[in-house]
């Protein structure tokens, strides 16, 4: 007799779910001619099972197979045996919710309710137009140097991350987006290459016996907010470990946009893998299969967006991280891909499910195709995501900064960001692109040499990464991102003025951030400063955070622009004046579409060169509080005034102080 068909119904969930007296066990595979459950005992050889009738599972006329086996606990370790077309042999379940730790291949561990105790109850994450967004890769983002710093040896862990919770609290961002954070093969990868998708990256977690120190850690940081505490057995799984990640950084007030990957799977793939589930491992790669086309993407398989089964598979994962990891939204990696190959379908049964679930989560897209607001239109016109990357800013700044370190002489192009800082072409709001000038693509030490763009100190000078050349125009750079209409997002190390590429290995200590560049004074942590004071200025003034934009004026000779930005129906107007000249301009005509006073409510100029004992740089060019626009009119606006603009230089000017 076959597995039993006890508590079986058309509506008994995929994967290994507990019930009264054991687990369901349920899969959908479409050309399988048999597939059974294989539970094994902690230490036992998956070579001593055999399959047999008692546990194979039941097919219904859709191609799920299905089964009832009683006594099965919380942490019962399982894999399916797949019996297919050529050939046969161990699969794990591609819904697994965790994964074995510590063996080689895994097996996968039934899971029961979430039943991790939440802290977060009280979390709104921010508004949309309010977000600064901070992107790192959860496996290189390292303790300090303070002798926990295992880092010689492995990848940095979901816990390890929490070290840098108050340094983040610090710098002034309110989301993080980790790069993708579930289960690919190998120890270290940028995070693209997933092929267990309900499960948390396995080398991001913790084994029980190395929890102690950070399990004190978490616990400090959960009674300095009044939080009840963790028990030990709160953290022994990778899945546990992720959420209290999550929770802890919701209890600080920021908000978690993890990256996820719906257009291809691996590679690479081992056999037991989603690829070759239903089918042999010798399978010819160019074939499709139940999940996936016959083409590749960077170097993983497409996915088949037809089958109502494919799709569900990647809503369901979707919410899985919506609803039991507390997500505060995603980015969606390469959403052309997946709009080339059929699935615009499958992006609008997902945005438009995930908005009904949870409202308030944002939806990223990257979006590459000509049709750039397609992403960003609202069902059934578009896709239906939130937000999409806008490269407009990027590449004109990147432009700019890389002609501006030919020297005063070199021919600078400030028409191309002045056209950059408008509201993406058809998009219905500016908070709905995503800007920067780094990213982790960009600046992934991982590609071929000629592929790593530099980053941005490396770029504004490339034969002194820390002078003040590539200091002063790096200020720019940032300051643009911080100050133009959209989402900003800073990639890690952008805001301390990290001068490499990076990448994922533990091996490559050559590209690790340079933490230690921040432990005594210099041009690092002034930055930082600068980036920190940049992010506090645009939380203060609404305008910055606004719809309104109106870049209008720029001299490529001067090498000068200016913006104006605002609060719709409200005003509270700031004015964002920035150069690349090498020169610092003393009386300068700058054109302003509103007269009256403007207080300089920020400078650049001041965060160079900083006394170790505090303060702002004694030295610094600028307009002793404000300016008065009551000038004559000039370049089509109603007045001007003579200004002080510093050397490779930002200013801010507002109509008032701010809030807070």
């Amino acid at each position: 007799m076959p597995a039993s068909q006890d508590h079986i119904t058309p509506n008994t969930p995929l994967s290994a779910s507990l019930v009264p007296g054991g687990a369901t066990f349920r899969v959908w595979a479409p050309t399988a001619q048999a597939v059974h459950v294989a539970l094994q005992t902690p230490g036992q050889d998956p070579g001593e099972w055999r399959p047999g009738e008692a546990d194979r599972l039941v097919r219904d006329g859709q191609g799920y197979w299905s089964g009832f086996f009683p006594g099965v606990e919380n942490g019962a370790l399982y894999r399916f045996w797949t019996v297919g077309p050529g050939g046969e042999g161990y699969k794990r379940d591609p819904r697994a919710l965790e994964l074995e730790l510590l063996a080689e291949p895994p097996a996968c561990i039934v899971c029961g309710a979430n039943e991790y105790p939440w802290h977060d109850a009280g979390f709104r994450p921010p508004p949309f137009h309010e977000l600064i967004v901070y992107q790192l890769h959860i496996g290189v983002f390292y303790a300090s140097q303070d002798g926990r710093d295992i880092r010689h040896n492995r990848v940095s862990k979901f816990l390890d991350v929490l070290d840098r919770l108050d340094y983040l609290i610090a710098l002034g961002v309110n989301a993080i987006q980790p790069l993708p954070v579930v289960e690919w093969q190998g120890m270290s990868s940028r995070g693209y290459n997933n092929t267990d998708f309900f499960s948390p990256e396995m080398d991001y977690a913790l084994a029980p016996g190395e929890l102690e120190p950070y399990l004190h850690r978490v616990n400090a940081l959960l009674r300095a907010k009044g939080q009840a505490e963790l028990r030990a057995e709160d953290l022994h799984s990778q899945g546990n470990q992720l959420k209290a990640m999550i929770d802890l950084f919701h209890v600080y007030g920021l908000a978690v946009i993890l990256d996820v990957v719906y257009n291809h799977a691996g590679g690479p793939f081992d056999e037991q893998s989603l690829r070759f589930f239903d089918r042999p491992w010798n399978h010819q790669d160019w074939d499709p299969d139940s999940y996936f086309t016959g083409r590749d993407h960077a170097g993983g398989r497409i996915f088949d967006y037809g089958p109502d089964e494919v799709r569900q598979f990647l809503i369901d994962n979707a919410r899985l991280f919506l609803e039991e990891y507390h997500a505060d939204g995603f980015r969606y990696d390469q959403v052309t891909v997946i709009h080339e190959n059929g699935g615009d379908r499958f992006c609008r049964d997902l945005t438009e499910t995930l908005r009904f679930i949870k409202p308030g989560a944002l939806q990223i897209a990257e979006y590459w195709a000509w049709d750039r607001a397609t992403a960003v239109l609202p069902v059934p016109a578009g896709l239906g995501f939130d937000a999409a990357l806008d490269d407009r800013l990027r590449i004109a700044v990147r432009g700019a900064l890389g002609a501006a370190a030919g020297g005063a002489s070199a021919a600078i192009d400030l028409g191309s960001v002045r056209g950059a800082l408008g509201r993406p072409e058809a998009f219905p709001a500016a908070w709905k692109a995503v800007v920067h000038v780094e990213n982790h693509d960009l600046v992934d030490g991982d590609h071929r040499p000629e592929e790593i763009q530099p980053r941005i100190p490396a770029l504004a000078n490339g034969a002194n990464h820390r002078d003040w050349y590539a200091r002063s125009r790096s200020r720019v750079a940032t300051g643009l991102v911080l100050t133009a209409p959209g989402i900003p997002m800073l990639f890690m190390g952008q805001e301390f003025l990290e001068d490499k590429p990076w990448h994922n290995s533990p091996a490559r200590e050559d590209l690790f951030l340079d933490w230690a560049g921040l432990d005594g004074p210099g041009p690092m942590r002034d930055f930082l400063r600068f980036t920190r004071e940049l992010c506090r200025l645009r939380r203060r003034h609404p305008a910055l955070m606004g719809e309104g934009i109106n870049a209008y004026f720029h001299h490529d000779g001067d090498r000068v622009l200016a913006f104006q930005r605002w609060v719709e129906g409200v005003g509270r107007d700031v004015i964002v004046v920035a150069t690349l000249s090498e020169n610092t301009y003393r009386d300068y005509p700058l054109p302003f579409p509103l007269g009256g006073f403007w207080h300089e409510a920020f400078n650049s100029d001041a965060y160079d060169s900083l006394p170790p004992d505090g303060g702002y740089n004694p030295r610094t060019a600028g307009n002793n509080g404000g300016v008065t626009a009551d000038g004559p009119p000039l370049d089509g606006c109603p007045t001007s005034a003579r200004i002080v603009i510093p050397a490779n230089g930002l200013l801010v000017f507002a109509r008032d102080q701010g809030d807070g």
